[in-house]
């Protein structure tokens, strides 16, 4: 199942698949909601940045000391410490760095 969006309603995110139904519903309290891909998705809970699948199961935390996230696209996000930009996998393994311009 390819996530096709992510809604907040009360004290939940609800999960939809690509035909737009709801495929889950998960607490709130997993933490900020940054965002999404069609394969996985991302919060910020305290210090913490947590990957969880389509599925709503947590893949990895990750310390937010890698830096500030950025985006997310397919299977990867990522952030800027200072002044570079760092690709990470959802499992939190670093696949690239560059400079920010």
């Amino acid at each position: 199942m390819a996530i096709s969006s992510i809604e907040h309603r009360g004290y939940w995110y609800e999960i939809f698949d690509a035909r737009g139904k709801k495929a889950k519903s998960i607490s709130d309290n997993i933490g900020e909601l940054l965002g999404w891909s069609d394969k996985f998705f991302i919060v910020m809970k305290g210090y913490w940045y947590d990957t969880y699948d389509e599925q709503g199961k947590k893949i990895k935390s990750i310390s937010t000391n890698i830096g500030n996230f950025v985006s997310i696209c397919a299977d990867q996000f990522i952030v800027r410490k200072g002044s570079w930009l760092d690709t990470y996998d959802a499992f939190g393994k670093k696949i690239s760095s560059r400079a920010a311009r």
